[in-house]
């Protein structure tokens, strides 16, 4: 087995000569659970898209469980189980006629693992799909990806609008998922609290570009953020800080957030001439959402990323 179930190569697709993503250099690594954050439009689904062979990149190349993306076996293919943002099912059709329509297009089947994912969503397999919640939905979906047992898991946004009982289960279902050993796990999504619980790794897009491409604990130790209380800020002297991500106001002070600090982050820290520079704690959510506010549009505040490799 590959070290890593998707590979992307400097990935580039265009539409109507705007360039949606742009040279992505990515993996996915084989048995672990990767996150794909990013603001609306920075070209999550797109790269999942083309991942997963429906959509052509302009240039570059994606390698998907060792095959081309574009031209990916039906043996391949039988390995991934993908699951689509919004969780679409047949309206018409109860739960046991979705599991049969689906079981019959796959060679292997887990009717114990469908059924048990259906129960820990307390869904009633003759229910009609029309009268289920969207978090049943989303069980039902859920269940009908992983019962063939696939090797790759694929989901775009699936807890979009679930209810904190939904997610829960969403989450413990992902979480026993991954731990069964081998398996792989690409996850698109806007709920930094829930990537947190189950991610391994963190992978964030802007504007069609990976800013970050990190371990969960290398992204935490290399990201830091400082309490700066001044009279005044020269706009000029932040902007210098080596590594510097984000800078917010409230009043006399300004929140700084920080990759890779380092002595000459320190030093042009003290040369800001601050009354005070205080170290503050930074969760997970903050660090993400430093990346995602200050680099909104293109183009960075930002001189030493956290992968170096795909800096601008």
């Amino acid at each position: 087995m590959s070290d890593n179930a998707i590979e992307l190569r400097r990935l580039t697709r265009y539409f109507s000569g705007r360039a949606v993503i742009r040279d992505l250099d990515f993996v996915v690594p084989t048995g672990r659970v990767t996150a794909l954050l990013g603001l609306n439009g920075a070209g999550k689904t797109t790269t999942i898209r083309i991942l997963m062979g429906l959509l052509a990149p302009t240039r570059g190349q994606a390698i998907t469980l060792g095959e081309p993306a574009m031209n990916l076996p039906i043996e391949t293919r039988a390995r991934i189980g993908y699951a689509v943002e919004g969780h679409f099912l047949y309206p018409s059709m109860r739960v046991q006629q979705c599991r049969d329509f689906q079981r019959s297009g796959h060679a292997s089947w887990d009717d114990r693992l469908f059924n048990d994912i259906v129960q820990h969503f307390a869904i009633d397999p003759s229910a009609r799909v029309a009268t289920l919640s969207r978090g049943q939905r989303a069980g039902v979906s859920l269940a009908l990806v992983l019962a063939p047992n696939p090797d790759l898991l694929v989901l775009d946004d699936p807890a979009l609008g679930l209810d904190p009982v939904s997610r829960r289960a969403l989450n413990e279902t992902l979480i026993e998922f991954a731990g069964s050993g081998g398996r792989t796990v690409l996850l698109s999504s806007h709920l930094l609290d829930d990537v947190e619980r189950i991610a391994d790794r963190v992978a964030v897009m802007v504007g069609g570009r990976l800013k970050v491409d990190a371990s969960m604990d290398e992204f935490r130790s290399r990201v830091s953020a400082f309490v700066v209380r001044a009279d005044s800020f020269d706009p000029a002297r932040i902007a210098a800080v080596p590594g510097l991500v984000e800078a917010r106001r409230w009043g006399d002070r300004m929140t700084l957030t920080l990759a890779d600090r380092d002595s000459e982050s320190d030093a042009a820290l003290a040369r800001l001439g601050a009354e005070e520079i205080e170290p503050v704690d930074l969760n997970f959510s903050d660090a993400v959402l430093s990346y995602l506010t200050r680099e909104r549009a293109d183009g960075s505040f930002f001189s030493t990323p956290l992968a170096a490799n795909h800096a601008d």
